[in-house]
């Protein structure tokens, strides 16, 4: 791959940096390699905190997954054999997927996917990414994001480190290689902007072709919406499901009793319960004192 150099400011350096390993702006993950103790930092991603990472001063790990949307998903091959992850780079590229490798900061490899600044819908890349690893026979391969969405139970999702820690780059761990050689790029800048992104209709492609079922679409709703609609699914009596589904003009407030009751029985989780009954009762006329 041939790449043009080119001089850059810092200022320009953290922006491309941030235009492919940018999430949840307001934590991130750390880690503490004398101990090897990881944790969440609830502080606003900052020009400073990219910069402390690209210096090796303080590693970032970024939370991808913004409600249902990503910019970059990453496949995380634990074990030092560079077989798996370069036959996954392979079979992306069948795909006309661009998939990118980079050496991870204790043992193994990330193969890395980015998609354009407006980012696309995490089930799809997620669905498209074991996809290729079913196909590789690499299925138990970590994907990040872990999930297709965040939800109230799981507000912030899962963090993974990002390449180019400035302690660890000289060692040749964090850093992309090439495929071909295996060899880190000369000059890591130039090679980002060399990258393509991966638009959402070409993930659209690959799962029609290859008759991927996509997730039930209810799965892929906010929580009080969902919540709703999946205690109506045939666990609940048919005269709950007709009162929680169309609502009632009169005697809201008992009704409202039977229905957290019906909702308890069937094992929905109490703020979930709570959830949907704050949306019933939107949606209701209030009882007329009969």
């Amino acid at each position: 791959m041939e790449i043009a150099s080119n001089i850059r400011t810092t200022a320009e350096k953290i922006q491309l940096f941030q235009s492919f390993f940018t999430g949840l702006s307001h934590i991130y993950g750390t880690y503490a390699p004398d101990t090897g103790r990881s944790w969440q930092e609830k502080k606003h991603v900052t020009a400073e905190i990219i910069l402390a990472h690209l210096k090796g001063k303080k590693h970032y790990g970024v939370y991808l997954l913004v409600k249902d949307t990503i910019r970059a998903i990453a496949a995380d091959f634990d074990h030092h054999d560079p077989t798996l992850p370069l036959e996954f780079i392979q079979t992306a590229r069948h795909y006309r997927l661009h998939a990118y490798l980079e050496v991870s900061k204790s043992k193994g490899f990330h193969a890395w996917i980015f998609f354009p600044e407006k980012g696309v819908k995490a089930y799809k890349a997620r669905l498209v990414i074991k996809l290729i690893l079913d196909q590789i026979e690499a299925s138990q391969t970590e994907v990040f994001p872990k999930q297709d969405f965040l939800d109230s139970r799981s507000p912030s999702g899962n963090f993974i480190y990002t390449p180019l820690f400035g302690r660890l780059v000289p060692e040749g761990k964090t850093v992309f290689v090439d495929p071909e050689t295996s060899k880190p790029f000369a000059n890591h800048w130039d090679f980002l902007e060399s990258i393509n992104r991966v638009e959402e209709g070409v993930l659209d492609e690959i799962i029609e072709i290859n008759s991927r079922s996509l997730p039930n679409p209810i799965d892929q709703q906010p929580d009080s919406d969902k919540n709703s609609r999946l205690v109506c699914n045939n666990a609940l009596p048919l005269c709950i499901q007709n009162i929680l589904q169309n609502g009632v003009s009169r005697f809201q407030r008992s009704l409202c009793f039977r229905l957290s009751v019906q909702l308890r029985r069937v094992g929905l989780p109490y703020d979930a319960t709570v959830s949907v009954l704050k949306i019933w009762s939107l949606k209701n006329k209030p009882e007329d004192n009969k």
